[in-house]
């Protein structure tokens, strides 16, 4: 099989499509401060991605993504903290060398778990890394023994506030509720100027571009296939003698990993990272992010955590109050009006109109004698 057995012509065309949208045309057209705000808009994009993958190929509807997001941002910012608390910069502390909130909370040693994110490589690693394997342990928890639907969503949304709570009140190894905050420099590169933020936007864009075409080229392998069937009738795939276990866990994995790639850029160009990104509201969010853009389209849902966030952002500058009442019936209109998303919405109703209005009307040909005949229908 070809590469290009995977990766159909329209596909790659739509993807370039969103790329030169994101790197050119948006770079173009907005300020610092904005494009700013984009980029990390689209940090949400890796998540909507894995979630198209495990909930809209697999069915498997995970409550929890905020865990693996806040996974990966952690491991980011525990390395770029690690880097901002040198001897020389923390000397007026009790104990120089390490994290200003460790020092507050009495800790006079670097946590065992901390020490290895000095180094960049394996920050690096571990951005992707932790998140799938705690994925992969939860996986194995509940997918060997067949526990899925209503009940593998619920589990997920409890560990996301079991992370919360652990995270929160180990204050003095965490950051507590403020998180990790004053991330300052990446090898002595300043990460907070304009220029910096450029470059992680970026980065960012390229990143995610690169996870689309990784992501359809599951879709559209045997892999893929296989997901979406197990999604219709799992039964019969299990009948037919594939390890349907073993398949979830993938799915699952996946969807973690580029969650936590999603969190690391996030910490990289907003400069913290907290709780408050790995609970229960979040991960619900994660979700409805996918669902306004349309869980079974991989752009689709990149475009609802784009609208989304935007939204957001716009009405609660000057409607805070009101927003999470906008996002609850936004949920609920996507549900009972267009359970597709915004992508079904466009392939159902507006793709066939406009097909219709752009379709070139039947020409007469000239004919060697030059009389004009009609083109058989």
């Amino acid at each position: 099989m070809t590469t290009s057995t995977y990766l159909a012509r329209k596909d790659v065309l739509l993807i370039l499509l969103f790329a030169a949208l994101i790197m050119a045309l948006l770079p173009l057209a907005l300020d610092p401060f904005r494009l700013n705000l984009v980029g990390k808009y689209l940090t949400y994009g890796f998540v909507a991605i894995g979630l198209v993958i495990c909930w809209g190929d697999a069915g498997i509807l995970s409550l929890g993504q905020g865990i693996f997001f806040g996974l990966g941002g952690y491991c980011m910012a525990m390395f770029l903290k690690l880097e901002a608390s040198s001897v020389g910069a923390t000397k007026i502390q009790s104990t120089p060398g390490i994290p200003d909130f460790m020092d507050w909370n009495q800790i006079t040693a670097l946590p065992w778990f901390w020490r290895p994110f000095h180094s960049l490589t394996f920050a690096l690693v571990a951005v992707p890394m932790v998140p799938a394997l705690l994925a992969f342990v939860i996986g194995v928890a509940m997918f060997k023994r067949r526990v899925g639907g209503t009940y593998f969503a619920i589990i997920t949304q409890a560990i996301a506030a079991i992370l919360t709570i652990l995270i929160i009140g180990q204050q003095g190894y965490t950051g507590g509720v403020n998180g990790i905050t004053d991330l300052r420099t990446m090898k002595g590169w300043d990460i907070r100027s304009d220029h910096a933020k450029l470059v992680l936007y970026f980065a960012n864009a390229i990143l995610l571009v690169a996870s689309l075409l990784i992501a359809q080229f599951v879709r559209r392998s045997k892999l893929g296939r296989i997901l979406v069937a197990m999604r219709e009738r799992e039964d019969r795939v299990r009948f037919s003698g594939y390890d349907v276990a073993a398949f979830k866990i993938f799915a699952f994995c996946f969807a973690a990993a580029l969650a936590g790639i999603g969190g690391a850029m996030f910490t990289l160009q907003v400069g913290f990272m907290s709780p408050s990104f790995v609970g229960i509201v979040p991960s619900i969010e994660m979700v409805i992010f996918c669902a306004v853009g349309g869980r079974t389209s991989l752009l689709g849902a990149v475009y609802g955590a784009l609208a989304v966030n935007w939204a957001k952002t716009t009405f609660s500058e000057d409607l805070p109050q009101l927003w999470l009442f906008a996002m609850g019936t936004l949920f609920i209109a996507v549900v009972v009006v267009f359970p597709n998303g915004l992508a079904g919405l466009y392939r159902d109703h507006i793709a066939p109109r406009l097909g219709r209005f752009l379709r070139p009307q039947l020409r007469l040909a000239p004919t060697g004698d030059g009389r004009k005949q009609g083109a058989t229908r």
